[in-house]
């Protein structure tokens, strides 16, 4: 066999190799959440109902770590990751009023940053922080969870909390 010839024959079994190898097309999964990531190969998980009223703008529930952003009863983000209150200083819950929103305040009180902060029942905000890890009462989010919150929720807005 010659050598042109022995080329040949490598360059079309590596193509039919790789062919049979390659998809036909990217497998795309349906978001996880609402607004969430597409994983491929991951199927899409269908939101539970959040356990909150028609009038809340947020719920969160306290016992699984979960926060949903509603409208009139309906998910519209959510559920995404949170972690609250540790003992002696657990976050109540109850029914509340967004009092205000910044986004970039500094906690004198416990002298750290407090990014996409979204105040509730006085000095309790959602914020950017760590979620394994419990707080002084604040609502910890991921960024985007923050990011999301901040973005939807305005003063006056409902916010359930659920043990």
């Amino acid at each position: 066999m010659s050598n042109g010839h022995f080329l040949h024959r490598m360059a079309v079994l590596t193509g039919v190799a790789a062919a049979a190898l390659a998809p036909a097309a990217p497998a795309f999964a349906e978001p996880l959440w609402p607004n969430g990531p597409n994983v491929p190969g991951v199927p899409a998980i269908i939101p539970a109902e959040a356990p909150c009223s028609p009038a809340a703008r947020a719920c969160l529930r306290l016992s699984t770590n979960e926060v949903w952003l509603m409208d009139n009863g309906r998910v519209v983000y959510g559920p995404t990751p949170m972690s609250h209150g540790m003992d002696g200083y657990e976050t109540p819950t109850g029914v509340f009023d967004v009092d205000f929103k910044r986004p970039y305040h500094w906690s004198t009180m416990h002298h750290a940053p407090m990014h996409y902060a979204v105040f509730f029942n006085g000095d309790i905000a959602f914020h950017i922080g760590p979620v394994q890890a419990e707080s002084h009462g604040c609502i910890r989010l991921t960024e985007p969870g923050a990011v999301a919150v901040y973005h939807y929720l305005n003063p006056g807005d409902i916010v359930e909390v659920v043990a």
